[in-house]
């Protein structure tokens, strides 16, 4: 179900089967080294700006903790007590309970009181009540919980298609979206799937070029192929080069094929899993439901492994080699880090083909239904709307008298084409209730000043700053940003009694005069925007910083990218997305951006470790490397990395960090893609970088999106 029916389904079910009955699950937070390091140095008394320097220095799931040589990378002395105290303690603390959340959707459901097994306790919101066990608990009581799960690409499809059928006439569900559409597949082969569902992430664009998918299965097989547990089962190579012909399809035994003809003999599905059990090792259903179980989790446990000796033995007496039951085993083991199943990869595949064609056929609904579906996926706003406009749609900016609060499509000049209008969401701070109130007093007649908006809309003077801030008096009133901004301060909430009527009778008879004031440099509108809207629709940061960078013999990230392979050369970019993959053995994987392009670049531990602080804490980097070059996936392969955040600071001609937009994906700041980062409040644009908390109005802060 869409993510606006979430809790609208969950307390029916409330409501349905009665507080006496249903509650939801627990969930136990735990500590990880981020947060642990922030709640032990708080209790030392250790400084704000101190503990956000030694964190900065920590990836998200790291498990060693702030070590030796990165203090002394930082000019930090270890013989201070309470900074070693607090070193030790947060590495203790790792992995402990930390507090207990809310279960984003498992309700246990009982015939008897619920309360004559488990306590019980209101939850946060109203109506609502949770038990005090996790669903590792229930499960091992044998419980019945049933998740009830939201996904927010249903959200924006729901939203898209209405707004396919409001503007263009064109009406269609999930289920009659044209299928097997050469031209969507043509757009999937070259990985141009920002924005889309599952097959968005680096790692899915790095394998659709070399899958190649042209039917629905092929996506079925690219949604599951991308898991840890194909890749620790090294199920992925073999695949691709079965596929590509390059490797014989051998199946010992008829029924192998039976089970796996589909996949050209590699096992990708916890249902094939169960099926060579049973067929190929003589499990009984039961036992296989149990090697299921054990495959069916995302942390990696082990407990594929107990099962080994009677698969082996059970293949190699059906008359299966010992060395192919052994690598049957290998594969179906790396299931132990959480293997897919079909039916899931299915219904996956079916959205994300959905949404693959919206964004094919109808770039400008898909953008404004992205937009409005915020937070969600691994891209901030402000690479959403890079990837539309680099689709030809026009994307208008936020405006006090054409936003709504939503973002939505405006007509051009080609009826077959809309552009979307910024809705007064993007709008940092501002309330909806404040927007309703703008919308609704605008519904007669246009505002014709600031002031004139403010006396009908009857809205705070601060959020008429947050407008003013996020450029949205400038597309009709004409008034630039600074001008705005001006003109609010002469405005009080609250006026005084005695004054009220006077002011109210004379508002048009005595009109402020014309100040002029110097306006801002372009570099300065860039620098509030990604401040006060997380995204510009000017020029691009690293545009500003061209020229200088040509002579550094730096070269854009579009020109990197089309290298030929085996090149040496230095590229540079803002950072987007940090990922560190659990299955990637220590590699990290960085995607950099400038006004060309982005650059996906390798960084192998050893470099990681050398430029550690640069690259866990810089807004924009240079990096020097070598080109690789694999049919269409091109990397580069980082060699030395230098950070270059000052300059990008000087864009605005400011001496803060610039407010780089990051999406959900940066691991460094987001940790991995969990339930809970998501039900988080929208962040601004900033890198995925840590910076001292400044609150500036210059300040621009980039926030990139960092992935397990």
């Amino acid at each position: 179900m869409g993510s606006n029916l979430h809790a609208e389904t969950q307390q029916w079910v409330f409501d349905t089967y009665g507080r006496d009955h249903a509650a939801l699950c627990s969930t136990v937070i735990r500590y990880r080294t981020k947060g642990a390091l922030r709640d032990v140095g708080k209790a030392l008394g250790l400084p704000e700006d101190l503990i956000g320097t030694l964190s900065s220095q920590v990836w998200a799931w790291s498990e060693e903790g702030v070590e030796k040589r990165h203090v002394e990378e930082l000019n930090l002395n270890l013989a201070d007590r309470r900074l070693r105290l607090a070193l030790d303690l947060a590495r203790q603390l790792h992995g402990t309970p930390r507090h207990l959340s809310q279960h984003p959707g498992g309700f246990v459901l009982t015939h008897d009181r619920l309360d004559d097994l488990v306590p019980i306790e209101p939850a946060a919101m109203a109506d609502r009540q949770v038990i005090e066990w996790d669903k590792d608990d229930i499960d091992a009581l044998k419980f019945m919980k049933v998740d009830v799960l939201a996904l927010g690409m249903l959200t924006c499809m729901k939203r898209g298609l209405d707004m396919l059928a409001a503007h263009k006439g064109i009406a269609l569900d999930l289920a009659s979206i044209p299928a097997e559409d050469p031209r969507t597949y043509a757009m999937i082969r070259k990985a141009d799937t920002l924005g889309t569902f599952q097959i968005e992430s680096r790692a899915q664009m790095s394998m659709l070029p070399r899958l190649k998918p042209r039917t629905y299965y092929d996506l079925v097989v690219q949604v599951a192929i991308v898991r840890p547990g194909p890749i620790q089962g090294d199920m992925v190579h073999p695949y691709l080069r079965r596929r590509e012909g390059r490797e014989p399809v051998h199946y010992p035994k008829p029924e192998l094929e039976k089970v796996l003809g589909k996949t050209l003999g590699v096992p990708l599905f916890q249902e094939q899993a169960m099926r060579v059990a049973i067929e190929c090792a003589g499990f009984t259903p039961g036992e296989a439901d149990m090697l299921r179980k054990s495959m069916a989790t995302f942390k990696f446990t082990g407990g594929v492994s107990k099962f080994k000796e009677k698969l082996v033995a059970g293949m190699v007496a059906n008359g299966y080699e010992a060395e192919f039951a052994e690598q049957t085993f290998r594969q179906l083991e790396g299931f132990g880090s959480y293997g897919f199943p079909e039916s899931h990869a299915a219904s996956f595949a079916l959205i994300a083909y959905a949404s693959a064609w919206l964004k094919c056929w109808h770039p400008d609904v898909f953008c404004a239904a992205l937009l409005n579906s915020q937070p969600m996926g691994f891209y901030a706003p402000a690479q959403i709307v890079r990837d539309a406009r680099d689709h030809g749609v026009e994307v208008r900016p936020v405006c006090a008298n054409a936003s709504r609060w939503d973002c939505t499509l405006e007509p051009t000049g080609d009826e077959r084409q809309f552009a979307v209008r910024l809705g007064l969401r993007m709008v940092k701070g501002l309330a909806n209730a404040h927007a309703a109130a703008i919308i609704t007093a605008r519904a007669r007649l246009p505002f014709k000043s600031i002031e004139d908006l403010w006396r009908r809309a009857r809205v705070p003077v601060a959020a008429l700053a947050q407008i003013a801030e996020a450029d949205g008096f400038r597309p009709s009133l004409r008034l630039a940003r600074r001008e705005a901004l001006w003109a609010i301060r002469v405005l009080r909430d609250e006026p005084l009694p005695l004054f009220a009527a006077a002011a109210d009778k004379h508002a048009d008879e005595t009109p402020e005069p014309a100040i002029a004031l110097r306006p801002m440099a372009t570099g300065g509108d860039v620098v509030e925007d990604y401040r006060h809207v997380g995204l510009s629709l000017r020029d691009h940061p690293v545009s500003f910083l061209r020229q200088d960078l040509q002579r550094r013999g730096i070269v854009t990230c579009q020109a990197a990218m089309d290298a030929r392979d085996g090149r040496w050369l230095e590229a540079a970019g803002i950072v987007l997305v940090r990922q560190r993959p659990g299955s990637a053995k220590g590699v990290m994987f960085i995607t950099l951006e400038d006004e060309s392009g982005i650059a996906n670049l390798v960084v192998w531990p050893k470099v990681f470790e050398r430029f550690r602080r640069t690259i866990l804490s810089a807004g924009m980097i240079a990096v020097r490397g070598r080109i690789q070059r694999e049919g269409e996936v091109v990397h580069l392969v980082a060699q030395r990395l230098t950070d270059l955040s000052a300059d990008l600071a000087g864009v605005g001609k400011r001496d803060q960090p610039f407010p780089l937009p990051h999406g959900r994906g940066d691991e460094f700041h987001h940790g991995s893609p969990t339930p809970d980062p998501r039900d988080l409040p929208p962040k601004g644009m900033r890198t995925r970088d840590i910076y001292i908390p400044d609150l500036h109005i210059d300040t621009i802060k980039v926030k990139t999106r960092d992935f397990r």
